[in-house]
Parts: C-alpha cells; structure tokens; sequence
C-alpha cells in the first residue's frame, strides 16, 4: 500500500534526523526551514509524527503470507 510506504519513508527520515540530532547536534529540518519555530518546520514536523504514528499499525496488521505460510 502506498500509504504504508510513504509513512514508513518519513519515519525513517524522522528517525535520521533524530539521531543527527543526538550525535552531531545537528537539526536539518531546522537548518532548512531556518528554525524550528518557523511554521514550515513545525508543519514537516507534525507531518512525521502522524506517519510514525501510522506506522505503530504496521505492527499489528496480518499480511497475505502470514495467512498462508506454506506459501512462499
């Protein structure tokens, strides 16, 4: 689904800039939107929160081979 790809993209980019943000001190959604107050920022910072919220279901959701296992 595209929407699973998509959050799942994004939490990624959350998570990377997390951790340059844990060992460089370095925000780059800040550093390009010039601060994390600007609007802008908080906007792609509250985009990535749902899609790591979105992806919590990703967790818990059976897919087609777990319904079938001795399918491959």
């Amino acid at each position: 689904m595209f929407l699973d790809r998509l959050a799942l993209a994004l939490a990624i980019i959350g998570g990377l800039n997390w951790g340059s943000i844990g060992i460089f001190r370095f925000d780059l959604v800040s550093a390009l939107f010039g601060g994390a107050n600007i609007a802008a920022a908080r906007v792609i910072y509250t985009i990535i929160g749902i899609a790591s919220i979105w992806c919590i279901s990703l967790l818990f959701r059976h897919r087609e081979y777990d319904r079938h296992p001795d399918r491959v």
